[in-house]
């Protein structure tokens, strides 16, 4: 039987009261560090998320009303000052119309966009330029041809308006029914004069069947199934023709005829 060797150690002291204070201290301390090390790490990165998102909103601004610029006003100034002014805002002027007008020649008197209005660089703003007051007497255009009437314009200084046509029967060419401003006007807002031209009926044509030959009941029932009129019916020798039939026809076979128009028939008595 095998005896261990025996061996003797020291019996453990007990930890004095002071020790574990002292351990329990230290032990909180690197508690309140750590907290301390990760409340710095949380504020730190709340900030770099808020200086992202305020980034991200002023790039976005930027982009939108980075290249935009408030319209100046320039009603009641000089045409070539105007363009200056606009072209110092990185805007572009265009003349979209001339009037007259009690201010003076080449005044603005209309804008658009209008004044104080935000747009992007480069954009036109439309003008509409005073040709003063009226000096030109307007002429009388109606009942003539509206190339007669361009070249009357052309010479008293005016121009050619909006055209309108309505179709007329019976008329063989173009002529102008109204006008606008009218003749000898004196409160004429603009040099253009607008006119109504009367042009031939589009009305639709057909041609004239043959009836020559047809029983007058065939001939009646066809005549109102082509949509024309019996206007006259006439007896006539028939020349050996059975009695009742058509012998003869006015428009002729192969004429042309409106929708509606009347036809005349002669008849085998």
């Amino acid at each position: 039987m095998a005896f261990m060797p025996w061996s003797w150690s020291p019996p453990r002291q007990p930890e004095s009261a002071g020790t574990v204070v002292v351990w329990r201290t230290v032990a909180l301390r690197d508690i309140r560090e750590r907290f301390r090390s990760l409340a710095r790490l949380a504020f730190q990165a709340t900030v770099l998320v808020v200086v992202a998102f305020l980034s991200a909103v002023m790039a976005i601004r930027f982009a939108i009303h980075g290249g935009e610029v408030v319209v100046p006003s320039v009603i009641g100034i000089q045409a070539g000052v105007a363009q200056s002014l606009l072209s110092d805002r990185g805007l572009r002027m265009r003349i979209a119309d001339r009037v007259y007008n009690s201010q003076l020649r080449d005044r603005v008197v209309r804008q658009s966009p209008a004044s104080g209005t935000r747009v992007k660089l480069t954009q036109r703003v439309h003008v509409v330029l005073s040709l003063g007051t009226q000096r030109v007497s307007i002429p009388a255009l109606e009942g003539k041809t509206p190339r007669a009437a361009r070249i009357e314009l052309m010479r008293s200084g005016l121009q050619m308006g909006e055209i309108s046509s309505l179709p007329v029967t019976g008329a063989e060419f173009e002529s102008i029914l109204l006008q606008d401003p009218p003749a000898m006007a004196t409160d004429a807002g603009s040099p253009r004069v607008n006119i109504l031209v009367a042009v031939p009926s589009s009305e639709a044509w057909f041609v004239m069947p043959d009836y020559i030959g047809l029983t007058l009941a065939d001939a009646q029932r066809r005549i109102s199934a082509a949509g024309l009129r019996m206007d006259k019916l006439s007896l006539s020798a028939g020349g050996g023709a059975p009695r009742a039939t058509v012998v003869g026809q006015t428009p002729p076979r192969g004429s042309r005829i409106a929708a509606g128009a009347s036809v005349a028939l002669q008849v085998a008595e």
